[in-house]
């Protein structure tokens, strides 16, 4: 189940648009939940985050996808030059989906432990992907108690 998983975050990693090559991506909303919560072993805390974040890059994407049926429904496209300005329309509403991919997922990182992230950081090398620059977060149940 690990392996299959492990398998599916690397396929979102490598099979994203021109833009997103160069970018280590997560995959929030695109990669089931429970693939990502295993692959990086999240407490519920992080569990519950994800689920709200997924929660709200399907609400941005919705909105964004009505942008495009609004574009596409309402330019004319009779002339060379008028299915250009449509094509330029389209092409800003997909960054706009880009972007809010990018930052959800950041939002994600910024949750991840230090082990969680060095594992995000290697993923992203061998996916041959940039990764994401966080301070990884350092939760109170992952320090030991001090011995006394």
């Amino acid at each position: 189940m690990r392996f299959l998983a492990f398998k599916t975050f690397l396929l979102v990693l490598i099979s994203f648009s021109v833009r997103s090559q160069a970018d280590c991506l997560l995959g929030v909303g695109i990669t089931e939940n429970d693939s990502l919560a295993d692959i990086f072993q999240m407490n519920d805390v992080q569990k519950q985050e994800l689920l709200n974040l997924s929660a709200e890059l399907k609400y941005r994407n919705e909105i964004l996808n009505v942008q495009l049926e609004n574009v596409y429904n309402r330019h004319p496209q009779n002339t060379v030059e008028e299915l250009n300005q449509l094509a330029l329309k389209y092409l800003n509403v997909m960054d706009s989906m880009q972007s809010v991919q990018s930052m959800i997922d950041k939002k994600l990182l910024a949750l991840l432990n230090p082990k969680q992230y060095q594992l995000y950081l290697d993923l992203c090398h061998e996916a041959s992907r940039s990764p994401f620059v966080i301070t990884p977060k350092v939760y109170s149940d992952s320090i030991p108690p001090k011995q006394k």
